[in-house]
């Protein structure tokens, strides 16, 4: 293995760290949001609000562009299901490139 392929492979999985880190900042949103929604946590604390602040920040451009196609079901809010499976599916494909750029 020569240098560019193990840099090709490096980069990938950088790019699959990331996106593994972002589907757990979703995750830790949805159980934030359920906390406020179900007044676990107080939105006044300032904390608490710097916390929902920044994950909304965080999650809310990638959530809006589903939350326009997919309708509410009942009250429950899918799109951030619907986003970590495209987010798994986009490190299966990153994966898939990678290895097929390598010939590994």
């Amino acid at each position: 293995m020569n240098a560019t392929d193990e840099f090709i492979l490096n980069v990938a999985e950088l790019i699959n760290t990331l996106i593994h880190y972002y589907i757990w900042v979703v995750i830790i949103a949805i159980i934030v949001t359920w906390l406020v929604q179900f007044n676990v946590l107080d939105r006044r604390n300032r904390v608490v609000y710097a916390i929902v602040d920044f994950l909304f920040r965080i999650t809310e451009p990638a959530l809006r562009p589903i939350r326009r196609r997919v309708p509410y079901l009942g009250g429950i809010d899918f799109s951030p299901f619907i986003l970590i499976v495209l987010l798994t599916l986009l490190q299966m494909l990153i994966r898939f490139i990678a290895r097929s750029l390598v010939g590994a």
